[in-house]
């Protein structure tokens, strides 16, 4: 179902300085969309495995640990390939191959990623420019995003300087990304705002509007290393930036959030909140991903219920 997915293809426009002064948030607005959404969107039956599946095929299946080796790797892209089990495939009688939208990893793990899916159509998407933090110098960093290219990363998950989204210096935020975006080359960027570290929704937004502005093809809201990471007030904020930056440019821009994020009834708001916000087309791998782990054995849990009425213990899943 995702195989051969083309991401969006952001050219960018020059810096609207004025544009992104005059943005302000509602904190207050998006507190209470917030606390409502969830609570106001419900799916069920079908409809809810159906969506279950949308929500397997916009996941970035992802492993970023410090003792990340080949061998887990190609574990989680055997999982990737196959991330519900056979059995379940064939009672829901999905009738096409189901897979995720991403294998994400380390830039020195891609080739190991690259060899484990040949031949799938599945991407690697690799986390590059001083992941987590960013605090290697630029001329580092751009290096690392052309070695993951070159190697085979068709994705590219950089961070931003946090520094330059808490001194407001938007020039600065603007010119690092967009050199990001010219080493990515033919490869999709996605820009972590790593919004736990941005200080306040004005900036997250801000930060939004001026990486868009610079080329990036999705917005990824954290690394998962930050002490907040994919909450919904922040998930609206990033949108409607998204949704302002297409309507005066028409260029789209995808979203990804991430960290955190390990229940199949979060991703099922998730892509409510994209269908409302943004329209049918961000409900797909083309626009949306879910950077996520954990979450794949729980969507796999949910749709045996489905069809079962019972639920399994997560070690009836297999990870390979």
């Amino acid at each position: 179902m995702t195989r051969g997915v083309v991401g969006p293809n952001n050219p960018g426009l020059p810096l609207d300085l004025v544009w992104v002064e005059q943005s302000t948030v509602n904190l207050s607005a998006v507190q209470r969309r917030a606390a409502t959404h969830k609570t106001r969107r419900s799916v069920k039956k079908a409809h809810q495995a159906a969506w279950l599946l949308r929500a397997i095929t916009c996941t970035d299946l992802t492993t970023l640990a410090g003792d990340d080796t080949e061998s887990n790797v190609k574990r989680l892209c055997a999982k990737a390939q196959n991330p519900i089990r056979p059995d379940l495939i064939e009672k829901l009688q999905v009738g096409v191959p189901v897979t995720t939208g991403a294998v994400c990893v380390y830039s020195a793990r891609v080739p190991d990623a690259v060899k484990a899916l040949a031949g799938s159509g599945i991407p690697v998407a690799a986390v590059a420019t001083g992941f987590p933090a960013g605090q290697t110098p630029l001329s580092t960093r751009l290096e690392e995003i052309r070695i993951a290219v070159k190697w085979g990363a068709k994705e590219i998950d950089v961070v931003v300087s946090r520094a330059f989204v808490l001194a407001n210096d938007w020039p600065a935020l603007y010119q690092e990304t967009k050199q990001m975006k010219e080493a990515c080359g033919s490869a999709h960027m996605k820009t972590i705002l790593a919004i736990g570290e941005c200080g306040t929704m004005d900036n997250v937004y801000k930060a939004s509007l001026v990486t868009m502005m610079a080329g990036s093809d999705f917005i990824k809201t954290s690394t998962g290393k930050e002490g907040v990471n994919a909450t919904f007030e922040v998930g609206f904020v990033m949108v409607r930036a998204i949704r302002d930056y297409y309507e005066r440019t028409g260029f789209r821009v995808g979203f990804k959030p991430a960290g955190g994020i390990r229940s199949a009834k979060d991703t099922l708001s998730w892509l409510a909140l994209m269908k409302e916000e943004l329209g049918d087309e961000w409900t797909t791998p083309h626009l949306f991903r879910i950077g996520a782990s954990a979450l794949v054995t729980d969507v796999e849990r949910q749709l045996q219920h489905h069809l079962t009425g019972e639920y399994a213990n997560a070690e009836y899943m297999p990870y390979c």
